[in-house]
C-alpha cells in the first residue's frame, strides 16, 4: 500500500482525512500514483495535473523522504520507502504572496 499525504484543499474536495492508501501495480513512479488516486477520487482530476498535458499544477509541490521531487520526471521510480508504504508520497501546495 502507498500512502499518500493531501493538502487541506483536496483533501476537503475528495472528502478524505490527511493520508489515503492506495494499491499501485507494477513500479510506483509519480505518474502510477497520481493515476491511482485519481482513478480512485475522479473528483481530483484537473485539480493536481493538468487535464491535457498531465503536467503538475504550479502552486502544487511533490515530496518523498525529505526531497523536492516535484522536477523529476513522471516516470521516475519513487524511493524504496514510497513504494513499500514506510514514507508518504506528499503533495503540498504551495503558499504565495508578498
Amino acid at each position: 500500500m502507498i500512502r499518500v499525504r493531501l493538502p487541506h484543499h483536496l483533501r476537503n474536495l475528495a472528502g478524505v482525512g490527511p493520508e489515503v492508501t492506495l494499491e499501485i501495480e507494477g513500479p510506483v513512479t509519480h505518474r502510477a500514483i497520481l493515476d491511482a488516486l485519481e482513478a480512485r477520487y475522479p473528483v481530483l482530476r484537473g485539480t493536481i495535473r493538468d487535464h491535457t498535458t498531465h503536467e503538475r499544477r504550479p502552486f502544487l509541490r511533490f515530496f518523498a523522504c525529505n526531497e523536492d521531487l516535484s522536477f523529476e520526471s513522471p516516470d521516475a521510480a519513487l524511493p524504496n520507502p514510497v513504494a513499500t508504504g514506510a514514507e508518504p508520497y506528499i503533495i503540498l501546495g504551495a503558499i504565495a504572496g508578498g
